[in-house]
């Protein structure tokens, strides 16, 4: 597997519309693969779209909150790797 670093923690989880929050450690841009892992999640996907306070945006960097579409239920304290 490739290298894979540590850029943040599921915070919140929205399940009626498949929504993680994420506070970032570390930059992140649309286009990324990221990895979920957990306990119970192993997921991985590319960031298709982000939103920092409801807005859109192309990249976020350590300290930034995000909100990331995801496709299958993650859970708060899931950490997020970029692959």
């Amino acid at each position: 597997m490739a290298d894979k670093k540590e850029i943040g923690k599921v915070t919140h989880y929205f399940g009626k519309i498949n929504v993680a929050a994420i506070e970032l450690t570390d930059s992140l841009k649309v286009g990324d693969t990221i990895s979920f892992e957990g306990a119970h999640t192993n997921l991985q996907q590319v960031v298709d779209s982000m939103q920092i306070d409801n807005k859109s945006v192309t990249d976020a960097k350590a300290g930034d909150g995000i909100g990331l579409k995801v496709k299958e239920h993650v859970r708060v304290g899931d950490t997020v790797f970029l692959v």
